[in-house]
């Protein structure tokens, strides 16, 4: 389970968690902290491609259903975003994202993605797979507001 919360929320989190039985974890990345209930693994994400997680963004989650409890979850053009930002030469599994988006495709501001993504080489090269699989269903335009978290 991945949790994004500010950097400044991340020690009370941890703490929570510690107390409630989990085995928490700082790895050495220094973009999330990790908790465990046995073999079950939970990201608490304070930083996504080295842009801090930051109360614009959690203002814009969407509360949603999961197993009887309603949660903030990213919208997804955040989500899409965040799947983005961080594609480089040693991590640009197109392949894997696509059933993501495809599921997301009427629920994603693709202008915007486009903004935030327009210096990102394997984001722009993403969104024109989309453009030509038919997913998305126009050129997207980059023009936009490209200000993200």
């Amino acid at each position: 389970m991945d949790f994004v919360l500010t950097e400044k929320d991340a020690p009370v989190a941890l703490e929570a968690l510690r107390e409630q039985g989990f085995r928490t974890v700082t790895p050495p990345e220094g973009w999330l902290v990790k908790a465990f209930d046995e073999d079950r693994l939970v990201d608490l994400i304070f930083r996504i491609a080295d842009n801090d997680v930051t109360e614009a963004l959690l203002d814009r989650a969407e509360q949603m259903t999961a197993s009887a409890v309603r949660l903030p979850v990213l919208e997804a053009t955040d989500l899409v975003i965040s799947w983005l930002i961080p594609m480089s030469e040693h991590a640009c599994d197109y392949g894997s994202m696509l059933p993501q988006v495809r599921a997301l495709r009427e629920q994603v501001d693709w202008d915007r993605v486009a903004a935030v993504t327009q210096d990102s080489p394997y984001a722009f090269t993403f969104l024109t797979l989309l453009e030509r699989l038919g997913v998305i269903s126009h050129p997207v335009n980059p023009d936009g507001d490209s200000k993200w978290p």
